[in-house]
């Protein structure tokens, strides 16, 4: 169960405790980093992951005390809805996020490559031409998300993004206040998800991208055959058939589409495919499994407001083939890669 929102709130002098010990102790920790490097895989994995763990502390504390800033300004949380105030928390979360990834690509070595046309709004020379839009995703692990979100929101793109996540993740000071100061929406268990996706779609304006994971969970075998199971039981035969089909990502959940996209029918569509970072779920993982030297895919999809169906059958059908695009997507990649 999630702690109440008064408990999280105490992480934040625990994390300023944490960077500050980090600071003090670290020419021990450099030290041991070191020792450790020599039996873990690749280069100097210890002192890069020391390094990047040390800067994703001392981010989460200057985002708090810059949104301990926003508050003040806002009328000590007054005027946290405020237009102004919603472009500043924004502009700060485009700020870390892009301070992180630059971190994370220098010190890993990590390349980014795009596939496909960019639908960026700067493309044609005329900020904030382009639509609201719905963004419809794989789900792949934290790393992947980080990426995506990093993506709608940097200079090329200027997407101010809803998403739609799972309550546990406010377990992440930053996400906790930033995101619930937004307009956002964490999942959680006997909440009508549907529901809430539709009124956060609803007013969607032209800097705005609603991102939705429809898979509603990260890729796992174990997960693939629960997915499975719970469509046969509810006898859902050609659904069964192909999700059996799909080899990297689960069956899409059609309500909480559904639902964004008959509240928001002016919105665009893009679908994106990205790998590279999904075997990275837990800090186990990061430790076992961290990639250095690696490209990192992304591949995004568009489609005009008036080329999405609107009937529900049809957007069910809709939204499966465009889940067997993503699944060959990842598949040819990887080929591509091992060749």
């Amino acid at each position: 169960m999630l702690p109440p929102r008064r408990v999280r709130r105490l992480t934040g002098p625990l994390l300023i405790g944490a960077l500050v010990a980090g600071v003090v102790l670290l020419p021990v920790l450099v030290v041991v980093a070191v020792v450790v490097s020599i039996w873990l895989p690749g280069r100097w994995r210890g002192l890069r992951l020391l390094a990047f763990g040390m800067t994703y502390l001392a981010l989460q504390v200057a985002g708090l005390v810059a949104a301990g800033v926003l508050w003040v300004l806002s009328g000590f949380g007054r005027r946290l809805d405020s237009p102004a105030s919603r472009a500043a928390h924004y502009t700060v979360l485009r700020l870390l996020l892009d301070a992180l990834m630059r971190m994370a690509q220098r010190l890993f070595a990590l390349r980014l490559v795009t596939d496909g046309e960019s639908w960026s709004p700067l493309d044609d020379g005329v900020p904030g031409s382009t639509n609201a839009m719905v963004v419809l995703s794989r789900h792949a692990g934290p790393g992947d998300s980080f990426l995506l979100v990093h993506t709608l929101m940097n200079r090329d793109h200027l997407r101010q993004p809803r998403i739609v996540l799972k309550d546990v993740l406010q377990l992440d000071p930053l996400i906790d206040v930033y995101l619930n100061r937004l307009p956002n929406h964490f999942v959680s268990a006997g909440v009508d998800g549907p529901a809430a996706i539709g009124a956060l779609a609803r007013d969607l304006g032209e800097e705005d991208a609603l991102l939705i994971f429809p898979e509603g969970a990260n890729f796992t075998p174990r997960r693939r055959f629960r997915a499975i199971q719970r469509l046969r039981e509810r006898g859902l035969v050609s659904a069964v058939r192909r999700a059996e089909a799909l080899r990297h990502v689960l069956p899409p959940r059609p309500a909480g589409v559904t639902a964004a996209l008959r509240a928001a029918p002016h919105a665009d569509v893009v679908f994106v495919a990205h790998t590279g970072l999904e075997h990275l779920s837990t800090v186990r993982d990061v430790w076992r499994g961290l990639p250095m030297d690696k490209t990192l895919h992304l591949r995004w999809w568009f489609l005009p407001a008036d080329e999405v169906p609107r009937d529900e059958a049809e957007l069910t059908d809709w939204l499966y083939q465009w889940w067997e695009t993503i699944d060959d997507w990842i598949t040819t990649t990887r080929q591509q890669e091992s060749a």
